[in-house]
């Protein structure tokens, strides 16, 4: 007899939750058939897994476009202070899965595709991650997006649309090779060209001073076109814009060329013009002045700039011509984010327009600048600072490098002023660098045209404080803030970790999703055995699928038992990925000495991309392999231990390994790491940290309790009193048998049988050069190491430290960061309304198409679709637009004479049985034949 269900497990069996409704299933069916039909051209019988999600992508981005153009209109009305996030980078990934979550789509989908015999997850696969960031940097800036449309923020990001994101890694005998990301191949469907907003961007040329003004005369121009893609907020009705630019040559380019007939040569010279969209920049921490990436940073900004200043002219309803003629309330209206430095050329750009073009006081000018932008650091090793060549800017952007002389000859008179005599602080606090090349040091010219200035985690901001920006934070002490990054619950969790989500909501309901600080109520359940039991269950579930996905994708068996040991980030010396190898070793010495001795088993993963130029990191990555494939293949070690390198590591692998991590390894040298968000992610999916006292992890054990992390290693202060002493990597490696062991074999070619000389390299950096001191932690770090293991073979305390880690991972939502920030203050108000449409969850378990599903016959599938396509003809679907219950609210339909609601009537509640007449045939009881007249109002383009 089977055992009889508790209250929880009755509630589970007759909830409701989650269920999509039929209507809505049945409205995604027939729309999936209309774009495959009429969008794609092709019937069931030839169409392929690709363009089934294409059809599907289309079929989502119908629910956004009504709420795009309507969200667009209620800026106008209301003219609230817009947010302008610039940033080199957008870290996007996939938009399909995030889009359907965000708005309430995502069960309604899953059936209807699984009626269609098809698999929503495989359909989700096929699209391309938008790789258009390095890492923390893009992320960080997609998170932000997502979090202020979420908010209700009237905000924008604006980028560059590279034709070539961040490459692909491919491992190639254990060496990474990089194959060009052609993600725009197949066409991008949750993009909207905007050719009518095409502006034009200058480079070169000269400068001419005139009694009338200042004039950059003899420019080449390039044209800057803007793409649109929709960024939805959580069930919120919100739909946000970020606009990247792609350059294109205006058609006169090289007309003298045309003009001696040489036409051809003319048409190819177009596409010098047109690379400088054409690929990212890959990271590597490391400054190079390359003129073309100079090119990209004043080409986003120039068309950036010009795009604000047209809206802020702009009438409420979006006419475009000139309404607002006085830049006095420019800063009250408009709030510029510059992420890093790469934007900098705002400041100068910003003050040409002003004073050149608008003819505003240069004192004013220099004031609304100040009061407009806001700047956030995010590294502090020297080498990674930008440094312009004054002869590059002198020939590229002449105009430019005359107002950042006059700039800097303001700043340092004042300085002067304060601290007279003090030759060495004007030095140090110039923004142009004396020396053999004379250079324009951009997070100078940052700092003093900001503000507010802020490092992204307490630690951070404090280096910038008492150390990059000293003497800065000495004379304005009120710009410098500290706002802790923070991620996007709705795609690290809701999004990647369903199960995870489901057990939370259980408990506390569904209030987190928006305000992840409601965490904090998983407290009371630390020793409830049934969610701990549910918690437990979740993360096997997900290891499960993880070791079923790298059978598949690594040909390599793992035990799913094992703890999942993951470091995936940038390769770079600075995030010590060599610490983490040098423990692999030890193990598997340890192993090998004792091969009956019971071991935690333990699956390594390290994953990440190293720049292409970056020879140590290319070397740390074949080492990772080597070892792995010595330590794989070693039948002494069997399941005990493996070591993976996680190939070609991206947003949407990201989202398959944290939500299976056990153990998450944030090792950098304390006071390197700015911030990271990956530790995040990992502590908000139920993975427990080892790490040192850097970046977020000392807020993180601030929050969770240092005693609920595995913390070893020196402080900042130890590594400052280590660099005063000198660091002698010889003195551990004499000390430590175990790390002198380890060496030895990296050195005499143990992990490289073929060329035993392979890692001299990094045998040398290590012994020699090391910047950061991997020896000074390794004793710590593989004592903390026993602690892990320790702890995991009690898998109850073990569970019991993951939940206090979600409970109090709270405070590292992005939603919190964004309310924090200073370019986000007061002023600047929500403009989103709750959607009462929109209330079941979201997120859940998906349901599996049967396999290789029956092909209807061509009679039959062309029947359908005609079927389905002759009750969506133009002028219904038109209606359907005007009349969908998601969108916003504040549009004015009168209100039903029986609720009193202003909605439609699918949303109203009384919608059944309301005794209103159909309007002109039409199925609401509250809707006008036409929707209320508003003249001039500007499409999701504005």
């Amino acid at each position: 007899m089977a055992a009889p269900l508790s209250d929880g497990e009755k509630r589970k069996q007759i909830s409701v939750r989650g269920i999509a409704g039929l209507g809505d299933v049945a409205e995604v069916r027939k729309s999936f058939n209309r774009h495959l039909h009429f969008t794609l051209v092709k019937d069931r019988n030839v169409a392929t897994p690709r363009d089934y999600f294409f059809a599907l992508a289309h079929t989502v981005r119908d629910h956004l476009v009504g709420r795009w153009i309507r969200t667009q209109q209620h800026y106008y009305e209301r003219d609230p202070k817009r947010i302008y996030y610039l940033s080199l980078e957008f870290y996007m990934g996939r938009t399909l899965q995030n889009t359907m979550v965000n708005l309430g789509l995502q069960n309604a989908c899953d059936e209807a595709i699984y009626q269609l015999g098809l698999d929503l997850e495989e359909l989700e696969e096929i699209e391309e991650d938008a790789g258009l960031g390095n890492g923390g940097l893009g992320r960080l800036a997609a998170c932000f997006l997502d979090s202020m449309a979420t908010l209700g923020l009237a905000a924008y990001g604006y980028g560059i649309r590279y034709e070539f994101g961040i490459f692909n890694q491919k491992i190639v005998d254990g060496w990474q090779v990089e194959e060009a990301d052609d993600w725009l191949r197949y066409g991008n469907p949750w993009e909207k060209a905007r050719p009518e907003y095409m502006l034009p961007v200058h480079f070169y040329g000269r400068v001419e001073h005139n009694p009338e003004g200042v004039k950059w005369v003899d420019t080449q121009v390039v044209l800057a076109m803007p793409y649109d893609t929709p960024v939805p907020g959580y069930k919120n009705n919100t739909v946000n814009t970020m606009r990247l630019w792609s350059a294109k040559a205006p058609n006169d380019f090289n007309l003298q060329e045309f003009n001696v007939g040489d036409y051809i040569e003319a048409v190819l010279d177009r596409n010098l013009a047109e690379n400088i969209s054409r690929v990212l920049y890959p990271n590597d921490n490391f400054f190079e002045g390359k003129e073309l990436r100079l090119k990209q940073e004043y080409f986003v900004v120039a068309a950036t700039l010009q795009d604000i200043i047209r809206r802020f002219k702009s009438s409420k309803f979006g006419c475009r011509d000139p309404v607002r003629t006085s830049f006095e309330t420019f800063p009250d209206k408009v709030a510029i984010q510059l992420n890093d430095t790469h934007p900098a050329l705002s400041i100068p750009e910003l003050m040409r327009i002003l004073v050149d073009v608008e003819k505003v006081d240069w004192d004013k000018a220099w004031e609304i600048t100040k009061r407009t932008c806001a700047y956030t650091n995010h590294t502090v090793l020297p080498e990674a600072l930008e440094r312009w060549p004054v002869s590059m800017f002198e020939k590229l952007l002449p105009r430019h490098l005359e107002i950042i002389y006059a700039l800097n000859q303001m700043h340092l008179d004042r300085v002067a002023a304060l601290y007279p005599g003090d030759v060495d602080r004007l030095r140090r606090m110039s923004v142009i660098e004396e020396g053999d090349c004379k250079r324009i040091n951009m997070a100078h010219l940052c700092v003093i045209g900001s503000h507010a200035v802020n490092g992204v985690a307490r630690i951070h901001s404090d280096i910038v404080k008492h150390s990059v920006f000293k003497d800065f934070y000495e004379l304005e002490p009120e710009k410098f803030q500290n706002k802790t990054n923070g991620i996007t619950p709705r795609r690290w969790l809701l999004l990647c970790n369903p199960g995870l989500a489901d057990v939370i909501a259980e408990k506390i309901g569904e209030g987190f999703v928006t305000d992840l600080s409601q965490l904090k109520k998983l407290l009371d359940f630390i020793d409830n055995k049934m969610f701990i039991r549910d918690v437990a269950k979740v993360k096997q579930e997900n290891k499960l699928k993880f070791s079923a996905y790298l059978e598949e994708q690594y040909k390599v068996k793992i035990n799913p038992s094992s703890m999942f040991d993951v470091q995936v980030k940038r390769i770079h010396e600075y995030k010590r990925q060599l610490l983490n190898c040098l423990h692999a070793i030890t193990l598997y010495n340890r192993i090998r000495s004792d091969p009956s001795k019971s071991f935690v088993p333990r699956t390594i993963m390290i994953g990440g991309k190293a720049a292409p130029g970056y020879h140590m990191a290319k070397m740390i990555i074949k080492l990772i392999t080597s070892i792995g494939e010595v330590i794989n293949n070693d039948p002494y070690v069997g399941d005990k231990l493996k070591v993976i390198f996680l190939e070609n590591y991206r947003v949407s692998l990201a989202e398959k390994v944290i939500p299976a991590a056990d153990l998450s390894q944030q090792i950098s040298t304390a006071g390197t790491e700015a911030s990271g968000t990956g530790n995040m992610k990992f502590m908000l999916n139920g993975a427990l940290t080892i790490g040192t006292m850097d970046g977020a992890n000392v807020e993180m054990a601030e929050e969770a309790g240092e005693e609920n992390l595995f913390i070893f290693g020196m402080r900042v202060e130890d590594v400052e009193a280590l660099d005063r002493k000198g660091y002698n990597a010889l003195e551990y490696y004499e000390r430590l048998p175990e790390l002198r062991q380890a060496i030895d074999q990296i050195s005499s070619g143990f992990f490289s049988p073929g060329d035993p000389g392979c890692f001299r390299d990094v045998v040398n950096m290590l012994m020699h050069h090391d910047r950061f001191k991997v020896f000074a932690d390794y004793e710590a770090y593989i004592k903390c190491q026993g602690q892990v293991d320790q702890l995991f073979m009690d898998p109850w305390e073990w569970t019991k430290k993951v939940i206090r880690n979600i409970a109090c991972s709270g405070k590292f939502s992005s939603d919190r960061t964004i309310t924090e920030s200073e370019a986000f203050p007061s002023g600047v108000e929500r403009c989103s309304e709750e959607e009462p449409c929109l209330r079941t969850r979201s997120w859940g378990k998906r349901r599996k198409a049967p396999r290789l599903p029956p092909r209807p016959q061509p009679a039959r599938a062309c029947s359908e679709t005609a079927t389905d396509q002759s009750s969506a003809t133009a002028p219904r679907l038109t209606r359907d637009l005007q009349l969908t219950p998601a969108l916003p609210l504040h549009v004015a339909w009168p209100p039903c004479p029986t609720t009193g609601f202003r909605q439609p009537r699918e949303s109203c509640v009384s919608s059944r049985g309301c005794a209103s007449p159909r309007v002109q045939g039409r199925r609401g009881c509250c809707l006008p034949s036409q929707p209320p007249p508003n003249p001039r109002r500007p499409g999701a383009g504005g």
